[in-house]
């Protein structure tokens, strides 16, 4: 760009300047500053039209004591599309709370021009469906598409408050890098959680004393499920979620996710890539050592600045093995998923002083010293990290793109061929087959003897497992129409396409395997480009067994260390080993499914099927339509026990469910013997000051379900005659004392300190005063559901149960250590009492997500005081996928149980039977107990 004040003060000085002109050199030098006062005013012009946030907020973005609300930012944003002709203001959805959800498009002028043509060369080199030579000549053409993303964690205010600056920063700047930023990169800035920001804000400002401010906000950040809203990304329950997803994977899928977060590790700045081991096994490499190349970018920046304080690999505990985060979820869609743990808040902060985070390493090269950090700092950070990758886009934007279209090449052609994915259990394998062989020689045998760890172990041992046929990958999974539920697997579909999977459904009857499917199932191949998450969703996960050391403690993994959706959701398919050729059309990128209507038949009565999920959303319309519903207690008609029967009286309501939700309607000859009629429980959910992220799960499930419940807190409770207002009590996760996590409630805070609408959600329950309240309502013929920690109810009252998970040393049970006994999130198998009421609708077995949840053993006595197992392990191994250390431990472990409490019950479920609403393989095991 030229500066043509420049140029006429060269001509100036060269010409008129020169002496013996007889010009005045006082009145040129006016002249000339006028001149160039004109030459520059486009440029100065540009600059100044652009509000500085000062102007707009009152404040400097990064002043102490200060934050800006999620409004006013809106309304910044706004501001800043309407003066710059580099920023376009999107809305990509509304939030939960109905908010806009802002993403601002950055780049140069001239590129706005052609921005559908980026966004098109972006999809067609993700999707994989080119040539080598035709991605070779796009990613030529094409721009590098950067996303950048701020307040996730509503909490974690740097985030949210960086993108202010971030976006003044691009649109007021006319350096020659932001220039070449803008001309070579689309920028996509993006605001997470606008409601968190507007409520967290709020919150810390409405202390007019400064040192009173504090971010103990009374409700979760996100309106369900609060810092959750980072556990969504594969299940895309959430809106926010959802917008978010839809952008990257079916709109831009842009080459980088950067995901800003905090804090930092003790005694660091910042957290970033590359991260520790392990990942996981179905990435394509090139994912690995894009980290690494974006993650030297980062912290080289940042030396070059002198911005010290740094961290990366095992110097902090960020991995790549989940799926399901904003920045993770994005490993397997082969884009470079960026997260930073950054330090920060408005409130006077130090870095702390750790000694050991002292020493230079190659984890922290640049030590930072310790001492106050003020909040400015961590967002001059933030914007220097985001120029960071904004460069490294510039500098290798056509690698990028072509590094994309690559590894989803590399996705499709190992979706067609045989492929073998290296997991440690196929290592483990290997050597167990050589171990086994080497017993059955001679142990002298010279030849065996000879191999060793230096020599390696001969090569078929390596054939005899990495092309074994039953431990090839799969080529893809049908999802047959003729399942139970079939809804339930179209809402497993539906995830898959907000997250850029591609599902073709049958048109006709087909053959696959030498088995028939019905016309109207679903194919998902692994030829596509997202291979990679096709896989994850489907496929056990097998995280290795990741100890500090030989024989010490586990090493935590980062979130879950499994999580199939498929078997969460208790989908039924079926693997295809083959060519996956059929009467199959492709569903459109992004086009969510619908289950087709039902056209309920003529007949005297009609049946709803228990295994079906949605039977219950479609009996609590028809409840609250005043349409009498009864249950069966047995087998009828062809429908398991519990299943659903209206009267011809309500065939009108029926035919409305039936059409809206597609759920499956059966005539039937007349009411079956036994049935009786049900109608819906007072139901009340527990909560706390703070909120409780289980219980927000629950609230959005219950919401989607057509359940009506309220939400009850410690001081309720504790005031009794609680079988006045309600028939069931729910209590998720935390809460109970005893229970683990917050103990019996949210945060600590007085009542002085908030205001007095909250007085009401303050509190903890308590054994003295909250237990004997809770077994009274029992005792008076009410229920209680209790679901992970809050089972520790079972033992306050003392009921006939002990912990399986303890052994005895000296007379004593102690818990079992975790070098012994170690299962963070994973998918287990547990055996079902399909026979009990509380389990209508369930199989034999079903897979239930389990983090080092209870496990009970009942007393001999057990059954005669009125408890009953519901589900429990059986003699084998449970593990399904994830980790599990020690599973000897669990053998015939019980895993759920019912009570008889005076008049009432007690249920008790271990393991996390609604696990982040995602596990609709046991969502009946709680709907079942919501009915009187």
């Amino acid at each position: 760009m030229e500066f043509k004040g420049v140029f006429v003060a060269d001509y100036l000085v060269d010409g008129l300047f020169l002496p013996g002109t007889g010009i005045n050199p006082d009145l040129m030098k006016r002249i000339l500053c006028l001149v160039l006062f004109l030459g520059i005013l486009p440029f100065a012009a540009d600059a100044q039209s652009i509000p500085t946030p000062k102007s707009h907020f009152g404040f400097d973005i990064g002043d102490p004591y200060m934050l800006a609300n999620f409004s006013q930012t809106e309304a910044y944003f706004q501001k800043v599309d309407a003066a710059s002709d580099r920023v376009r203001y999107t809305s990509i959805g509304k939030t939960e709370f109905g908010r806009e959800q802002p993403m601002l498009i950055i780049t140069a002028p001239e590129n706005f021009a052609q921005l559908e043509k980026y966004k098109e060369i972006s999809q067609k080199l993700g999707r994989a469906e080119l040539t080598p030579e035709e991605a070779k000549a796009l990613s030529k053409e094409g721009k590098p598409v950067v996303w950048i993303d701020g307040g996730l964690h509503a909490s974690e205010v740097v985030g949210a408050q960086q993108l202010i600056e971030t976006l003044y920063t691009l649109a007021s700047r006319n350096d020659e890098e932001t220039l070449k930023i803008l001309d070579e990169v689309i920028i996509l800035l993006a605001h997470a959680n606008p409601d968190g920001m507007e409520i967290m804000s709020d919150w810390y400002m409405r202390n007019e004393d400064q040192e009173k401010r504090n971010k103990n906000i009374p409700v979760l950040y996100q309106k369900y499920v609060g810092h959750d809203n980072n556990r969504d990304f594969y299940m895309n329950n959430m809106k926010e979620t959802t917008n978010i997803s839809l952008q990257q994977y079916v709109e831009w899928l842009p080459q980088i996710v950067y995901n800003h977060h905090q804090s930092g590790p003790s005694g660091t700045v910042v957290a970033g890539p590359p991260y520790r081991d392990p990942f996981n096994h179905v990435f394509d490499p090139l994912i690995i050592t894009s980290l690494d190349a974006v993650g030297a970018a980062m912290i080289n920046r940042l030396h070059v600045e002198d911005k010290p304080g740094y961290t990366r690999l095992d110097g902090s505990v960020f991995s790549t093995w989940w799926n399901g985060g904003l920045r993770t979820t994005p490993y397997y869609h082969n884009m470079i998923g960026i997260l930073t743990e950054i330090v920060g808040d408005p409130s006077p902060f130090s870095i702390p002083l750790v000694p050991d985070r002292l020493i230079p390493n190659n984890g922290t090269p640049y030590p930072v010293t310790p001492g106050p950090w003020p909040f400015r700092r961590s967002i001059e950070y933030s914007v220097s990290l985001n120029y960071s990758i904004l460069n490294h886009a510039v500098r290798h934007g056509d690698e990028l793109l072509y590094n994309f279209y690559l590894m989803g090449k590399n996705s499709v052609d190992r979706g067609n061929t045989d492929t073998w994915t290296k997991y440690p259990k196929y290592a483990q394998a290997v050597q167990e087959e050589f171990d086994a062989s080497k017993k059955k020689r001679d142990s002298d045998d010279p030849e065996m003897a000879s191999f060793g760890f230096r020599s390696g172990l001969p090569l078929q041992f390596y054939d005899s497992v990495y092309k074994d046929p039953s431990r090839k990958d799969s080529r893809g999974y049908v999802l047959s129409a003729d399942q139970p539920d079939f809804s339930t697997a179209i809402k497993f579909l539906n995830a898959l396409i907000k997250s850029g999977v591609l599902v073709e459904k049958a048109t006709a009857d087909f053959s696959l395997s030498g088995k028939s499917y019905p016309k109207g199932s679903y194919v998902v191949k692994a030829a596509q480009a997202f291979r990679p998450h096709v896989l994850d969703m489907f496929e056990p996960q097998d995280h290795p067994n990741d100890f500090l050391y030989p024989g010490g403690p586990p090493i935590r993994p980062y979130d879950a260390a499994g999580w199939t959706l498929a078997f969460q959701m208790g989908v039924e398919f079926d693997r295809i080993m083959e060519g996956i050729e059929g009467p199959f059309e492709r569903v459109a990128y992004g086009q969510l499914l619908s289950p087709d209507p039902t056209i309920v038949p003529s007949g005297s009565g009609y049946m709803l099927d228990a295994r079906v999920n949605d039977s219950f959303l479609a009996v609590n319309d028809l409840l609250k339509a005043k349409v009498k519903v009864f249950r069966t207690a047995t087998a009828a008609n062809g429908f398991p026990a519990g299943s659903f029967y209206v009267a011809s009286s309500g065939k009108k309501s029926l035919t409305e469910v039936a059409k809206k939700y597609g759920v499956k309607v059966s005539a039937a000859s007349g009411i079956p013997s036994g049935a009786k009629e049900i109608k819906p429980s007072r139901i009340a959910l527990y909560d706390y000051y703070g909120g409780s992220m289980p219980s927000g799960w629950v609230r959005w499930m219950m919401e989607q379900f057509h359940f009506d419940y309220n939400v009850v807190f410690p001081e309720e409770i504790d005031a009794g005659d609680l079988t006045e207002k309600y028939d069931v009590i729910l209590f998720i996760g935390p809460g109970i004392p005893g229970g683990g996590g917050r103990y019996g409630g949210g945060r600590s805070v007085s009542k002085e300190e908030i205001p007095s609408e909250y007085h009401h959600m303050m509190g903890s329950l308590t054994v003295d005063k909250s237990v004997p309240q809770l077994k009274s309502f029992m005792e008076n013929g009410g229920q209680i559901v209790t679901v992970g920690a809050a089972t520790s109810l079972a033992y306050l009252l003392d009921l006939p149960i002990s912990d399986a998970l303890v052994e005895i040393s000296d007379g004593d049970e102690i818990s079992l250590t975790g070098e012994k006994y170690y299962i963070p999130g994973s998918v287990l198998e547990m055996y079902v009492d399909e026979s009990a009421p509380a389990n209508y609708g369930m199989g034999a077995t079903a897979n239930v997500l389990f983090n080092n949840s209870p496990v009970f053993k009942l007393s001999p006595d057990a059954a005669s005081k009125g408890i009953k197992p519901l589900a429990w392990f059986g003699a084998e191994p449970p593990l399904k996928s994830g980790w599990a250390w020690g599973q000897q431990y669990l053998k015939n472990g019980v895993t759920a149980f019912e009570a008889q409490i005076g008049k009432g019950k007690l249920y008790a479920y271990g393991p996390e039977i609604t696990f982040r609403a995602q596990s609709h393989g046991t969502f009946k095991m709680l709907f079942n107990n919501l009915y009187k």
